[in-house]
């Protein structure tokens, strides 16, 4: 299954929700992912633009861009930020296939 980098920064509302009562939101989430075809590989808490980041597994873009928008919609979450992940090799293929696009860049001499 494609994997997805979510990115999660929670707004004031959700900060102080946490704080009053305090409580392992992957657990939280991890269920309504699962209804989604996903799969939590793992989520940390962060330092700096966002305060989660994790690791989940979808079976297309639009389960992963569903559950975007269900965090997002919540209101605890100031910003969410939902990036695919290629593997190394997918990587490679799609370099392979830009290599074979015939796309000309713009810049002189290329």
């Amino acid at each position: 299954m494609p994997l997805f980098l979510t990115q999660v920064a929670y707004s004031h509302e959700g900060w102080a929700a946490l704080v009053k009562n305090p409580e392992d939101r992957t657990q939280v989430v991890r269920k309504p992912i699962e209804k989604l075809g996903g799969k939590v590989k793992d989520f940390w808490f962060s330092f700096g633009d966002y305060d989660v980041v994790g690791v989940v597994e979808f079976p297309d873009n639009v389960s992963a861009a569903a559950i975007a928008i269900a965090f997002a919609a919540g209101g605890a979450c100031k910003s969410v930020r939902t990036t695919p992940l290629l593997t190394s090799a997918e990587a490679l293929e799609a370099v392979k296939k830009a290599g074979q696009s015939g796309y000309k860049s713009a810049v002189a001499g290329r």
